[in-house]
């Protein structure tokens, strides 16, 4: 019984990204080091067994991993994947570019709980996929954590997500495939250049927007592309020394002036 030929994206996907990048054949063979009839070539398919070093330059320049470029129609995916994968974040593919992430265990193998505290949240920015890195965090068990998944502890700072205190800490399972998230899911979320994590309620977007909202309506939703988003973390649950208050009056006096001066705001704009 014959084995099925695997079938081979590359050239397609050469032309797909270069159409992406908004560039033309000779910017692309220019940007490579190659000539506009290789770059030619090799996206019409004529070029049958490209080196091993043009599949490393092209790997580099879109920053996507080998495998993908040769296995992954990438065509085919919506546009969140792609911005996903154009992100560093392959997290639905196999391949070299696959972001890794860094666990420790117990004597018995089995995975820790890390707890991560404020004064390592920068060092967890460039650490988080270093084995060495998380394996110097606290670590902590809790009973009664599902048996499948990946759990970590994230210190809460400010009040955006009243009325869970402020101080808390939060008990979040690692999401791999942020797509599945149903809207308004609160996480927390490490972003690209930002020296804190953020705990909102997340909602992405099939255009791969995600849209961050906090609990407390003092504070106005903003949006991120993927891109911009390390890691994300689904809350599991919380411990505090406070015990969780209504919102004061005076919080609720604040939202509803703010509210109003949006709709005024919307209404000049209308006229």
């Amino acid at each position: 019984m014959s084995k099925e030929k695997q079938k081979i994206f590359f050239a397609g996907n050469i032309k797909f990204l270069r159409g992406r990048k908004k560039m033309s054949q000779e910017a692309l063979a220019s940007a490579l080091g190659l000539t506009r009839a290789k770059i030619a070539a090799i996206e019409a398919g004529n070029t049958k067994s490209p080196q091993p070093e043009d599949y490393l330059n092209f790997s580099d320049f879109f920053k996507i991993s080998i495998d993908t470029l040769l296995r992954i129609d990438l065509s085919k995916l919506g546009e969140l994947k792609m911005r996903e994968l154009e992100g560093g974040n392959d997290v639905y593919l196999r391949g070299g570019n696959l972001r890794v992430l860094a666990i420790s265990v117990d004597k018995s193998n089995n995975e820790n709980v890390e707890y991560v505290p404020i004064k390592a949240k920068a060092g967890y920015m460039t650490g988080y996929s270093d084995p060495e890195y998380i394996a110097t965090l606290p670590k902590y068990s809790i009973p009664n954590l599902p048996t499948q998944g990946t759990f970590r502890i994230f210190p809460s700072t400010g009040d955006s997500m009243l009325p869970i205190p402020e101080g808390s800490d939060i008990v979040a399972q690692y999401v791999a495939d942020w797509t599945y998230l149903k809207p308004d899911t609160p996480c927390i979320v490490i972003l690209k250049g930002q020296q804190d994590f953020v705990f909102k309620m997340v909602t992405v977007n099939p255009d791969g927007i995600i849209r961050l909202k906090s609990l407390n309506p003092i504070y106005t939703p903003y949006s991120v592309e993927a891109s911009d988003v390390m890691e994300i973390w689904r809350f599991y649950a919380y411990t505090s020394l406070e015990f969780p208050e209504t919102q004061p009056e005076m919080t609720t006096v604040l939202a509803a002036i703010k509210e109003l001066e949006e709709r005024i705001s919307r209404i000049s704009k209308m006229k």
